[in-house]
């Protein structure tokens, strides 16, 4: 009876670290890839700020080439800052919730 009991408290000694290092890949993983989705908004907010810059300019030259690749560049403006909201949203909820049960707190 005993050794039944020592069998199974070993069996779930032994789940219970491996799962401990399963959650343990896992959260490094998801820390992983937030530092990657930080620096794409990085890269993607100076572009943006690059291609701003390049549509306040005058065009000079009358070409169709030249006005769909301007036309492009505006559809590209628009991508980044569709792309960079869809990246943020869920953060964006979550401290807005945050901000929300800080605030019924305070007026307790």
């Amino acid at each position: 009876m005993i050794s039944m009991l020592i069998i199974c408290l070993f069996v779930l000694l032994m789940m219970t670290i491996f799962f401990a290092y399963k959650a343990y890949s896992f959260s490094i993983l998801i820390l992983n890839l937030e530092s990657q989705i930080e620096d794409s908004l990085l890269i993607l907010e100076e572009r943006y700020e690059s291609i701003s810059k390049v549509l306040e300019k005058e065009i000079f030259f009358d070409s169709i080439e030249i006005r769909q690749v301007i036309a492009d560049i505006k559809s590209s403006h628009s991508a980044i800052i569709l792309i960079a909201n869809k990246l943020t949203q869920n953060f964006e909820e979550e401290n807005e919730v945050k901000e929300k049960i800080i605030e019924s707190q305070e007026k307790d």
